[in-house]
């Protein structure tokens, strides 16, 4: 059960943060490349304060974006803008955001997102969190999946795996920390050769950040330990 009074309060964290760190570059740092290929850290800038005002679309009942060409347009408009023009949209829009999210609603209600995916209110903050805390990764500007919060990196792997489960294009994996263990990919049944009992076909491992940068697309999972095939490919996000 996502809980949307708490995950708003971590969006506005991680929000700070991000504010904070972008707060100390300049203009020419701004526009040097991010760690997104084809974008610039004004690219990442200008997308998150867009994905800001595209969610409090989607929690009032208007379409997330008019279309994908118009979201690539803002975007394309946007990077170009100096720090300080970047950093008062960021505030701004981050503010409509928590704003939107403070209102009397039903969280339980359905909302529809991009491309026909749909998910229940309460589940957008979590989704707002999730893009502050990787592109403000993707920025490359010092922070990195390491410096994640420990229970952001928890979700987004549950998020991620769940989000991979039944994809017939990626095997039953099992995905581990040594500790705790999730499960992705096709099931027993939806085509490919399973583990005895139908149990997983690879088994990858590491250290929960590192699980994340490969689920997440954000690392190649070159330092993640793989039994019983080569690393699954993953779809794109």
């Amino acid at each position: 059960m996502n809980d949307h009074v708490r995950d708003l309060a971590s969006v506005r964290d991680a929000t700070e943060r991000l504010l904070t760190a972008v707060g100390k570059l300049d203009n020419g740092s701004v526009a040097e490349p991010s760690r997104l290929p084809g974008w610039s850290r004004g690219h990442v800038l200008a997308h998150l304060a867009r994905n800001a005002d595209a969610l409090v679309n989607v929690l009032e009942g208007r379409p997330m974006y008019v279309s994908g060409e118009a979201r690539d347009a803002d975007i394309g408009r946007d990077a170009p803008r100096p720090l300080e023009t970047q950093l008062t949209d960021l505030r701004e829009s981050a503010a409509r955001f928590q704003e939107t999210g403070a209102a009397p609603a039903d969280w339980s209600r359905t909302v529809e997102l991009r491309n026909g995916v749909t998910d229940s209110a309460s589940g957008v903050p979590f989704r707002r969190w999730i893009e502050v805390e990787l592109h403000h990764v993707d920025l490359g500007i010092g922070y990195d999946l390491e410096d994640l919060p420990e229970e952001f990196v928890e979700r987004e792997i549950v998020f991620l795996t769940d989000r991979f489960a039944g994809h017939p294009e990626v095997p039953h994996t099992r995905v581990t920390d040594g500790t705790r263990a999730w499960s992705t990919g096709r099931v027993s049944g939806d085509g490919g050769a399973e583990g005895s009992g139908g149990g997983p076909e690879v088994t990858v491992t590491g250290p929960a950040p590192a699980l994340l940068g490969w689920l997440a697309g954000r690392r190649d999972g070159s330092a993640l330990g793989v039994e019983g095939g080569p690393l699954p490919a993953l779809p794109p996000l």
